[in-house]
């Protein structure tokens, strides 16, 4: 069975989970009315995001392709949370730009201690890399998609039913620190961005992308 998720293709990916979750700020992504409402493909270039710190609830994982602007495919694993709370959060991605050369868009937000938090609810990441110390909490490892913990919430009853028995995992909560990761897409329900700066800068590498 294959699921369109607005532009995004769902096809049958294999691929070995392991116990991983990672979050993200998506420039210009914040829908009202709940993950993925909107239609939309891939841009066919990713991005890198840092995190202090990310406390999330409801985590489910599987793997998928997401589909380019172009239609190349692209493998990635989807982590999914009912809501989520970031601490120094960082996101860049690098643009080229004509007789300039590499121009860097840098998003920074949560850095403001106790209460200024990057909050998210229906959080769906697209990612193919992730760097990170993690804490689970009543994780569940190898279950078919379809069946998932109504109690967790965090994929809509539509992905489920066409994700059917695809490889799987949840958790109840998940704590990570020190997240690196490169993300392809993000996608939220609800997006606060407490202390957000977004900047731009000359050149690429380390010295002004997140890492």
């Amino acid at each position: 069975m294959e699921l369109v998720r607005g532009g995004t293709r769902w096809r049958r990916f294999a691929v070995v989970m392991v116990p991983s979750v990672a979050a993200t700020a998506a420039i210009g992504v914040a829908l009202a009315q709940g993950a993925l409402a909107a239609s939309f493909s891939v841009s066919g270039q990713n991005f890198k995001v840092t995190a202090k710190t990310l406390h999330g609830n409801g985590l489910v994982q599987y793997g998928t392709v997401d589909v380019q602007h172009g239609g190349k495919a692209v493998p990635v694993v989807v982590s999914a949370f009912s809501d989520a709370t970031i601490t120094g959060l960082c996101q860049s991605v690098v643009i080229p730009a004509p007789f300039i050369g590499d121009v860097t868009m840098k998003l920074t937000a949560g850095n403001g201690g106790k209460g200024h938090e990057v909050t998210a609810k229906n959080l769906y990441i697209d990612l193919d890399q992730l760097d990170a110390d993690a804490t689970f909490t009543d994780i569940n490892i190898g279950v078919a998609a379809g069946d998932t913990n109504k109690k967790y919430a965090a994929v809509e009853p539509s992905v489920k039913e066409a994700a059917g028995g695809e490889f799987a995992q949840e958790a109840r909560i998940a704590d990570l620190t020190d997240v690196k990761q490169t993300a392809w897409a993000t996608s939220a329900g609800t997006f606060k961005l407490a202390g957000l700066s977004l900047r731009l800068h000359r050149g690429s590498g380390p010295d002004v992308e997140c890492y």
